[in-house]
């Protein structure tokens, strides 16, 4: 997989992408990150990349030419199977986006800043918009690294046991279990004793209702 990332800031990326797992998917040759400097697509001799919005008000406006100008050198080199938006009123991020995200081969990650970006981007670039939740950062890349790890982490080989990411959280509808490990009494908190009986059934009945009564708790929503 190759995910190309449009930002105005690229080094905000070196620190997510150059640890744990996707350092390791990257040494791989599992997933190629590019990030790009929108900056560097203007022709703007002090490299501005924003303007006021035509209807006025507070804020700035992330302009169409350079944007325009590196999506369509990028289109040109490869076919994209997404070309995404980050955006506050984007559709929120979930478990489901993020498996059928990890089966694409190419991803375009676009990261707004300011007041966002021209519309006429996203009525005639962007294929799909993403939110990682009801609140506003003051620009896309924190929302793109989090969207870059959630389906990272689900390419083949990129986590050494691939059934681990099969009983996480969301897979399924419910939340993961309560998970314990040694040592079993820890001043007096003991692990609970089906979990050290070697029942293998009688263990995955246990997880299987630990994570309903857990969703039941905590996200009933996800029961609906």
């Amino acid at each position: 997989m190759r995910i190309d990332i449009l930002t105005l800031f690229p080094e905000m990326f070196q620190g997510p992408f150059s640890e744990s797992i996707i350092k390791r998917a990257r040494e791989k040759g599992a997933v190629e990150l590019v990030c790009h400097n929108i900056r560097d697509y203007s022709t703007n001799k002090h490299k501005k990349v924003d303007d006021y919005a035509f209807s006025g008000g507070a804020g700035m406006v992330m302009q169409i030419e350079p944007i325009a100008r590196l999506i369509e050198k990028l289109k040109a080199e490869r076919e994209y199977d997404e070309i995404i938006y980050v955006t506050p009123d984007g559709s929120t991020l979930n478990q489901g986006i993020a498996n059928q995200l990890s089966l694409k081969g190419n991803i375009m990650i676009l990261c707004g800043h300011y007041k966002g970006v021209d519309q006429r981007v996203r009525d005639h670039y962007i294929t799909m918009e993403l939110s990682i939740g009801d609140y506003v950062l003051t620009g896309g890349e924190l929302a793109a690294a989090v969207i870059a790890d959630s389906v990272i982490r689900l390419i083949p080989g990129v986590i050494s046991d691939e059934t681990s990411a099969l009983t996480d959280s969301f897979q399924d509808n419910l939340l993961a279990p309560p998970v314990y490990t040694r040592p079993a009494d820890f001043n007096g908190w003991k692990v609970p004793d089906v979990l050290l009986s070697g029942d293998a059934k009688k263990i995955e009945a246990w997880k299987e209702e630990q994570a309903y009564k857990r969703t039941k708790e905590r996200r009933p929503d996800l029961l609906g």
